[in-house]
C-alpha cells in the first residue's frame, strides 16, 4: 500500500463511516460465539494502522502484526509497543497459541502471493476449535484506482473465499456478502471509472467525507450488522466476510465435513 493511504487510513480510521460500520459487521459475527466473552487470545494478522486491533480489545488480549513499516510506525500512536512486524505467512507464534485470528483485507494483496500458506499459518496458530474471521474484497469487475493504491492481487467471489477456506481444512460457519446496501452507488461508479479513466477521483477513497454525509452512510452498515446479527446474509456486496472454525482433530474434521 502506497505511504499515502497509510496516512489517510490511520487519520479516519476512528471516523470513518466505512470503518465503523464495518467493525460493527464483524462484531455481529464475533459476538454470535463469543458476546460473553473478555479473555479471548487474539491475533490481529495484517493489522495495518491498528484500529481493528483496538476494536478486538473488548474480546480479550490482542495480539497484531504487519510487515509494512509505515503501517506500524503510525500505530504505535495508538497502541504502543502493541504491533510487531511479521508476514502472515510466517507468523512468529507457537502452535495452538490464538482463540481468535483475523484478517481484514489482507489475502488480496501483492505481499502475499500465496493465500494458502498465509491460511495453513493462521490455522496453525489457533487453538482445535478457534475460529478465524476474514474479509476479502470482492469482484474482479470492481478493480478500481483504489486497488492500485493499496497493490490488490486479485479480488474474490463467495465461493472463491469458501474453496480457500475449505481446502486449509477449516469448516465455513458464516459466509456473506457484505457493504452490500450501498452496493449500487459504488459499482455505477466503478465501472463509469473504467470507462472513462478521466472521471476518477484524485483523493483517496478513504477521504472522510462531510460530517452529514459520513453519519448518514453509517446507517446501512449498520442495518447489515443487525440483519447479520439475525443470521441473514447478503447475496452481493463490496466485500466478503468469513467466519470459520478450526475442527479439534481429524476425526472430528470428517464427522463436521459430513454434516455440511
Amino acid at each position: 500500500m502506497e505511504r499515502a493511504e497509510y496516512e489517510v487510513m490511520a487519520a479516519v480510521e476512528d471516523r470513518h463511516w466505512w470503518y465503523g460500520g464495518m467493525r460493527a459487521i464483524s462484531a455481529a459475527l464475533l459476538d454470535e460465539v463469543y458476546s460473553q466473552r473478555t479473555n479471548l487470545r487474539i491475533l490481529d494478522a495484517g493489522c495495518g494502522t491498528g484500529g481493528n486491533a483496538r476494536f478486538l480489545q473488548r474480546y480479550g488480549t490482542v495480539a497484531a502484526i504487519d510487515l509494512a513499516p509505515t503501517a506500524l510506525e503510525l500505530g504505535e500512536v495508538h497502541l504502543p509497543g502493541k504491533l510487531a512486524r511479521a508476514s502472515v505467512s510466517d507468523l512468529p507464534f507457537a502452535n495452538g497459541s490464538f482463540d481468535v485470528v483475523t484478517s481484514f483485507d489482507v489475502l488480496y494483496h501483492h505481499a502475499v502471493p500465496n493465500e494458502e500458506q498465509a491460511l495453513s499459518e493462521m490455522r496453525r496458530v489457533l487453538k482445535p476449535g478457534g475460529r478465524l474471521l476474514i474479509r476479502l474484497p470482492a469482484y474482479e469487475f470492481l478493480r478500481s484506482k483504489h486497488d492500485r493504491a493499496v497493490h490488490t492481487r486479485r479480488r474474490y467471489t463467495s465461493a472463491d473465499a469458501r474453496a480457500l477456506i475449505t481446502a486449509g481444512g477449516m469448516i465455513v460457519e458464516r459466509c456473506s456478502y457484505v457493504n452490500s446496501l450501498l452496493f449500487p452507488l459504488p459499482l455505477a461508479q466503478r465501472l463509469l471509472e473504467q470507462a472513462l479513466p478521466t472521471l476518477e477521483r484524485e483523493d483517496s477513497d478513504l477521504t472522510l467525507p462531510r460530517p452529514l454525509v459520513n453519519e448518514a452512510l453509517r446507517w446501512p452498515l449498520a442495518t447489515e450488522a443487525a440483519w447479520l446479527a439475525r443470521g441473514g446474509s447478503f447475496p452481493v456486496g463490496l466485500s466478503i466476510l468469513i467466519r470459520a472454525r478450526n475442527p479439534i482433530g481429524q476425526n472430528m474434521l470428517k464427522k463436521e465435513l459430513s454434516y455440511a
